[in-house]
């Protein structure tokens, strides 16, 4: 399974999908989502912590993606 970080901004209601925390960072200030990255990584994302502040829902969850068959000879 691939990590996801789904950030949903109140202002202007964007979302953003994220691989990390800190590329959470490389797009968006600590001001636009209201947490700055050092707070973010101690919330516990993995474990299904939720951040919600006026600013912003910040979540982690799983990227499911379908079973493709094998190609048998490539």
């Amino acid at each position: 399974m691939t990590k996801v970080i789904h950030v949903h901004l109140m202002q202007g209601r964007k979302n953003y999908y994220f691989g990390s925390i800190p590329a959470i960072y490389s797009v968006l200030t600590a001001d636009d989502i209201g947490i700055k990255q050092s707070s973010l990584e101690r919330v516990g994302l993995s474990k299904g912590g939720v951040v919600l502040n006026k600013k912003a829902v910040i979540q982690a969850g799983e990227l499911i993606r379908a079973k493709i068959a094998q190609k048998e000879g490539v």
